[in-house]
């Protein structure tokens, strides 16, 4: 059976993973990075630190499995998506720290657009709306305060990409520029209507087009690699994809009305509304969920910007825990929340608030509040945010959701999944791959190569999930998901 690499390039780890054509992990391996912060509402990757790390996780599953190495049929990407970096054209040396989607120094440049009344003409080109969450505003902030990149971006020598653009680059030896439909719509530059890149966007924020990359389908192919000679031979890189738009692929979610939330240093929650583009008249994104033989699909999207990145943040900031496997024993040694609420606004609320300027706090605390109530209340805060996001949904598409599946390190907490379950009244169903952004990927993958023909014959691989079914009584979770409103209201 033909084995397949995917490159998992995470807002937080570089991780590589080993499947064969019908998803079993054979080996995986992973790397974590630096998150840089120069100055509050900045954060930053050494992109040249993740290819060092890319280039390590392969060769430690390489090292492992060398004899299997010559079933190696292809390679996939996928990837932290709105992140973007300028690099050296030739030599794929980047320029600048990458900008991770989480920076907020496009603030201003999103304000003054909203204010001159572009947020029609944005939302009915992108599906997006105009925040710095996405990578345009961004690259216009390197632009005007980088005198130097924005002269090599005119002449020609330096290039824009996302992280698989660059991972691709890097990866094929500069042969190949080029993205995935998947990661150029989340740029603000690219029409998902037309599927192609704006002249008009790319204006606005002040990109020149040739600067960009050429846009592949996903089941693509994209050059070929041997890993800088890790590899035992060339193999192709085929299925390349956004995070969460592979994870919605990897959950077979391929009918209208199918929805998914990939639990992750935030949360994106997407609810498949078919191949005509409309955008969202409530607080949700269009996305454009991938493009299969020139046919697009499109998904409802909601952005939650901090949910396991506010469990990051107890650990490393306040000392609370000293490892994220603590959080669940100690969220269920209390009873309940003890009436605390944490709205993790460390980057502003997104969907359905976008609040940009909302700011973190800890709401209701007593004399009797402990760590635990903390910790569980940073948890609750995830399940509220994707209530708030779904609820949205619903009403926007006109569905009723029967389920939910669920992906991501934190499905393995089972008092977060019970919860959620519980708030939001509706079945969760947690993937048996955890890996499901790498698996969507190569799903792909596998399409481009031929080994499986359809979309129909990926449905019926066999999977196992774990269902969660709602235990509390629609009474108690609306009472708990008003104490959670009432919070945010205080921070809007």
């Amino acid at each position: 059976m033909s084995l397949i690499f995917a490159i998992d390039q995470s807002t937080s780890a570089t991780k590589a993973i080993l499947f064969n054509a019908r998803g079993k992990v054979l080996d995986k391996a992973s790397r974590n990075h630096r998150q840089i912060y120069p100055q509050p509402g900045w954060v930053e990757h050494d992109a040249e630190e993740i290819w060092r790390n890319v280039l390590a996780v392969v060769r430690e599953i390489t090292r492992r499995n060398r004899p299997k190495m010559l079933q190696l049929a292809g390679l996939s990407i996928t990837n932290q998506r709105e992140t973007v970096l300028v690099f050296d054209r030739k030599t794929g040396r980047p320029l600048h720290h990458a900008l991770v989607w989480q920076d907020r120094r496009g603030d201003s440049i999103c304000a003054r657009l909203v204010k001159q009344g572009y947020e029609k003409f944005v939302r009915a080109k992108t599906g997006l709306k105009i925040d710095t969450y996405f990578s345009a505003s961004k690259i216009r902030w390197l632009i005007e305060n980088q005198p130097g990149l924005a002269a090599r971006l005119k002449k020609g020598d330096a290039v824009i990409g996302t992280i698989d653009t660059y991972l691709i680059h890097r990866l094929t030896g500069g042969k190949v520029f080029a993205t995935d439909s998947t990661n150029a719509s989340r740029t603000l530059l690219f029409d998902i209507g037309k599927l192609c890149w704006d002249t008009k966007l790319c204006k606005m924020f002040k990109v020149p087009m040739r600067a960009l990359p050429e846009v592949r389908e996903s089941a693509a192919h994209f050059g070929k690699t041997n890993a800088d000679g890790i590899l035992p031979k060339y193999v192709p890189i085929v299925g390349v994809m956004g995070d969460s738009q592979a994870s919605l692929f990897a959950q077979r979610c391929y009918q209208p009305g199918t929805a998914k939330a990939t639990f992750g240093t935030g949360t994106s929650v997407l609810l498949n509304i078919g191949g005509k583009f409309r955008p969202s008249k409530k607080g949700a994104v269009t996305a454009l969920a991938w493009v299969h033989h020139g046919k697009p699909t499109y998904a409802f999207e909601g952005i939650i910007n901090f949910s396991a990145a506010s469990i990051e943040w107890l650990k490393n900031q306040l000392g609370l825990i000293r490892d994220s496997s603590e959080v669940e024993k100690l969220a269920t040694s209390v009873a309940d929340n003890g009436g605390v609420y944490l709205v993790p606004a460390f980057a502003g609320l997104s969907a359905p608030y976008w609040s940009p300027q909302a700011r973190a706090a800890i709401i209701g605390m007593t004399a009797h509040t402990g760590k635990a109530h903390v910790v569980r209340a940073a948890l609750e805060a995830i399940a509220y945010q994707i209530r708030d996001v779904l609820d949205m949904m619903r009403a926007d598409a006109n569905t009723k959701l029967l389920s939910l599946h669920a992906d991501g390190g934190p499905t393995q907490n089972k008092f977060l999944m019970q919860f959620t379950a519980d708030l939001t009244q509706i079945e969760i169903k947690t993937a048996d791959v955890a890996e499901s952004s790498a698996w969507g990927a190569t799903m792909n993958g596998l399409l481009t190569l031929g080994v499986y023909k359809s979309l129909d014959e990926l449905a019926k691989l066999p999977r196992k999930q774990k269902i969660f079914h709602p235990a509390m009584k629609p009474a108690a979770a609306k009472q708990l998901h008003d104490g959670w409103q009432a919070a945010v209201k205080r921070v809007l």
